[in-house]
């Protein structure tokens, strides 16, 4: 069933699929940004895929990474979670962003999974909203979680944060103690935000001991 169901995708997008591979249980197709639309109606349409289960954002760049190797840690290691230490590492290919739908066959039952690759500069697709009406609040939340603009939707606004936040919180380069805090003023009668308050913190152990259970010596 599933080399069949594989065969009969690749024949079907043959013109537009740029990889196809079997991977946790599930096959996934690689396509370009620009083909998204036609690419879903022809799932659904062609190969029985009615149904959106899921559609999300992802952010392939490893900001700061090197910070957080504890065999070369320092006394201001994980700090970064704080003062912004570490810098944007390399992402292969130039894409950072992207965006990844999960698709149900129920006629069929078969899952198959799209992924698409975005630049880092210009996260922008085209909606599904008009392939499949559960996509709305999903590109709603990859838009506010992510930053990720889809072209086509009609209220594209965010879904999760408040509408005065700033930034998007799942981009890595996003500070963990966030960019600003809110709080009631119960004198003003309204919500108020400001600067953050936490205090800089080291979050590394001072001292980093050698764990025997690793350094392959005798006990």
């Amino acid at each position: 069933m599933i080399k069949a169901l594989k065969e009969k995708v690749e024949q079907q997008l043959s013109d537009v699929i740029l990889d196809c591979e079997w991977r946790f249980d599930e096959l996934t197709i690689h396509v370009p940004a620009e083909s998204i639309v036609s690419v879903c109606e022809q799932l659904r349409d062609q190969l029985g895929f009615e149904q959106l289960m899921d559609l999300c954002g992802v952010d392939y760049s490893e900001y700061g990474g090197s910070a957080w190797e504890t065999k070369g840690a320092s006394d201001r290691g994980f700090s970064r979670a704080v003062d912004g230490i570490g810098n944007m590492e390399p992402v292969s290919e130039g894409y950072r962003f992207a965006v990844v739908y999960h698709l149900l066959s129920i006629q069929h039952n078969q899952r198959i999974r799209v992924k698409v690759r975005l630049d880092a500069d210009s996260p922008i697709i085209d909606s599904v909203t008009k392939v499949w009406n559960s996509a709305d609040w999903f590109e709603r939340e990859a838009f506010d979680l992510f930053g990720i603009l889809f072209n086509g939707h009609e209220d594209l606004r965010r879904i999760l944060t408040d509408y005065g936040f700033i930034g998007h919180p799942f981009r890595k380069d996003f500070p963990l103690i966030g960019n600003v805090e809110m709080r009631y003023d119960a004198e003003k009668k309204r919500v108020l935000y400001e600067p953050v308050s936490i205090e800089d913190r080291t979050l590394v152990p001072r001292v980093i001991r050698d764990d025997n259970r690793y350094s392959g010596g005798s006990e």
